[in-house]
């Protein structure tokens, strides 16, 4: 899609219903269903983390940014994710997070970053974060600096290859708490995109499609 055509439907994605657990659900393995459904969650004490759902122009059509996480050892080594990263003290707000991590992960500056609104937050079990997803645009073309130490790849991603259902598979993987299971996933490019960024993935297309129609 034209990015200056995406433009015009800001408003409405700003006013937007967000779907929430009947998105997330959609692209969660079977053994997450439990704790979308758990009310317990602030017991746990999770950490709090917050991501940023980033579009912007690239030769003039609107792109969606993820990132390849470098492998290290962890739940979340190698997977597929949006620009973010935990909350720390110093920050004013979750977007502030958002924001202060995409700089950090990407090398694009919070001043070239408009926030939208906040999407459904996310509980990730396995490490026990709580996650805030907020969509952002910028309205130039961006250059990414990933952070050697964290950060693989870029993945720039076109709408239209996004809102595309053909991008919807199932597959099996080991993941931290099954062996061998069958998930929902997103196959981008090369990448299967599961779990939690998903999940995330999931509300977003809704909204969008409920959007542009």
């Amino acid at each position: 899609m034209d990015f200056q055509e995406f433009l015009r439907y800001v408003p409405k994605l700003i006013e937007a219903r967000l779907p929430a657990f009947d998105a997330h659900v959609k692209m969660a393995p079977l053994e997450r269903l439990e704790s979308l459904k758990n009310s317990n969650i602030e017991d746990k004490k999770p950490r709090i983390a917050a991501v940023m759902m980033l579009f912007y122009p690239k030769n003039d059509t609107t792109h969606l940014v993820l990132i390849v996480r470098n492998s290290y050892k962890g739940v979340h080594s190698a997977q597929i994710a949006f620009p973010g990263g935990k909350y720390e003290l110093e920050d004013d707000s979750f977007a502030e997070t958002a924001l202060r991590e995409t700089h950090e992960e990407v090398g694009i500056h919070p001043d070239k970053i408009e926030i939208l609104k906040p999407f459904t937050e996310l509980y990730i079990p396995p490490s026990n974060f709580m996650v805030h997803p907020f969509l952002g645009i910028s309205k130039e073309e961006l250059v990414f600096v990933p952070q050697p130490s964290e950060v693989a790849n870029i993945i720039e991603l076109p709408l239209s290859v996004f809102l595309d259902d053909a991008l919807v598979v199932d597959t099996n993987l080991s993941t931290s708490y099954a062996d061998n299971i069958s998930i929902p996933a997103f196959k981008i490019e090369e990448h299967i995109v599961w779990g939690a960024t998903a999940m995330m993935l999931s509300e977003l297309k809704e909204v969008l499609k409920e959007v542009l129609g």
